[in-house]
């Protein structure tokens, strides 16, 4: 759980340096220099020993999908919303991935649906969104893409990690961002006019912080304690980036916030973790019970 809250700090900067640091930047290149600087980082620890052909293209997969697509629709999205319009928007995250592991494992569990819902909840309380251009319909549409392509991708890396007990996810992990380099290229190839880039130093730094440590050491970290708590958890993590972006905001880059909103959101995410935990610990507690 703690790799999933350092990772959630992390993220709570990313929104504000795209939008502040990076306006002007076709969103396709800034897709592909997150998941170029992050793969350059994990290609050398790669190990594939024990990993067959169909696992490394089912990981391949999914670094098409969690990273590459998720990416592309996620930073276009900024070109009609505000930074704290694209936090909040990622609300339904939780609830892609609650019902994809439920029909990835044919179940339900109705505590996990019922914390996943308060936890959109409390998202939703921590600033309810004005219409703010003529685009915003378009653009939440367009982060739901992101938003589902995110949730899919780390619910099924659970799975396919699943079945490979013995492979470490340092050894694998190039694998994914080499996925998510590949469609990005693709798109940067075709829809980019690379004869107009120009970046200055402080934009190749915030590609260098957004590559490397939101993307590279961010991912990494949120895929490994993915693996290590329930879906509920998994599912709520997801939304708590959204306060902590907003105070990110409010610190950091001057944007306004209510502060009552604020907490009593957050405090609703918290409730809604701490029932899934309790909730949690129940059912293993009767698994040990039923098994001795």
């Amino acid at each position: 759980m703690i790799y999933l809250l350092i990772v959630s700090l992390i993220w709570a900067f990313s929104f504000g340096i795209i939008k502040d640091g990076l306006t002007g930047i076709d969103s396709n290149f800034i897709a592909f220099a997150r998941l170029f600087l992050s793969l350059l980082i994990f290609a050398p620890l790669i190990r594939l020993r024990g990993v067959s052909r169909k696992d490394m293209a089912r990981l391949f997969v999914i670094g098409i999908l969690q990273y590459g697509v998720m990416y592309l629709t996620y930073i276009y999205s900024f070109q009609f919303l505000k930074a704290y319009e694209v936090a909040l928007f990622t609300i339904l995250t939780p609830l892609y991935v609650t019902l994809t592991n439920n029909f990835l494992h044919k179940r339900s569990h109705w505590v996990t649906l019922f914390t996943t819902i308060l936890a959109i909840a409390g998202a939703a309380v921590v600033k309810m969104v004005q219409p703010s251009s003529s685009g915003l319909l378009f653009g939440f549409l367009i982060l739901q893409i992101s938003n589902f392509c995110f949730a899919l991708g780390q619910v099924y890396y659970k799975e396919v990690m699943r079945r490979l007990p013995s492979v470490k996810d340092e050894h694998i992990f190039g694998i994914l961002y080499l996925g998510g380099a590949s469609i990005t290229a693709i798109y940067t190839l075709l829809f980019t006019d690379l004869s107009n880039l120009s970046l200055n130093s402080n934009q190749i730094l915030s590609l260098v912080y957004l590559g490397v440590v939101a993307s590279g050491v961010g991912f990494f970290f949120w895929n490994y304690g993915a693996r290590r708590v329930n879906t509920g958890a998994l599912a709520i993590f997801n939304n708590l980036k959204i306060p902590l972006a907003i105070t990110v905001s409010l610190i950091f880059f001057q944007e306004s916030a209510s502060l009552p909103e604020l907490i009593l959101g957050g405090g609703l995410i918290v409730i809604a973790l701490a029932i899934n935990e309790w909730a949690d610990n129940h059912r293993q507690i009767q698994t040990g019970n039923a098994q001795s």
